[in-house]
């Protein structure tokens, strides 16, 4: 997709695959001006998705976006996305027990909300293991808003290339039923 970003308008409804520079591999969707859903292939929490995380969702100037949220887990969120030329910076904040239990937080996190509060409240917060990191984006996609069928299943092993290759979406960015 060759889309040039300029307001928040071009922003909200994109889908984004990106890959962080210490490996990890994050799929992201602005799905409307509060909320997004991604799902994650690689790195410490590999395989966790979620759908309608409340965030913050800001341009900060043409074609920059920041959006900020914190997890049911305690994580806390910050990306900077520059979509024109195709990088974001990304912090994660994630606390203690995170970090030493990676493995509860790999799940479909809506249906496992009161797991990730229980890990929260059992476990250690602090203290926090702060990762900045720049990533490359190599993948953008019009899904529009509100879009149900962008992150709508667990990550599997050839998801991201099937999504590249054009085998996951129709021409109206709607899931092809497998």
């Amino acid at each position: 997709m060759t889309k040039q970003f300029k307001t928040l308008d071009d922003f909200l409804g994109t889908h984004f695959i990106y890959n962080y520079d210490n490996g990890w591999q994050y799929e992201w969707y602005a799905k409307n001006d509060h909320t997004v859903d991604y799902r994650i292939h690689g790195g410490m929490v590999a395989g966790r998705w979620v759908k309608d995380q409340e965030a913050n969702i800001v341009m900060l100037t043409e074609g920059i976006y920041k959006i900020t949220w914190t997890e049911p887990t305690g994580t806390d969120v910050a990306l900077d996305f520059m979509p024109n030329e195709k990088k974001l910076h990304g912090t994660i904040f994630f606390p203690k027990w995170v970090e030493d239990h990676p493995e509860i937080t790999v799940t479909y996190q809506n249906e496992h909300l009161e797991e990730m509060l229980a890990a929260r409240a059992k476990y250690p917060t602090y203290p926090k293991t702060l990762i900045p990191e720049f990533a490359h984006i190599f993948y953008i996609g019009n899904a529009g808003i509100n879009n149900e069928d962008v992150i709508s299943e667990a990550p599997y092993d050839g998801i991201v290339d099937d999504i590249c290759n054009g085998h996951y979406f129709d021409k109206n960015y709607h899931r092809i039923k497998k």
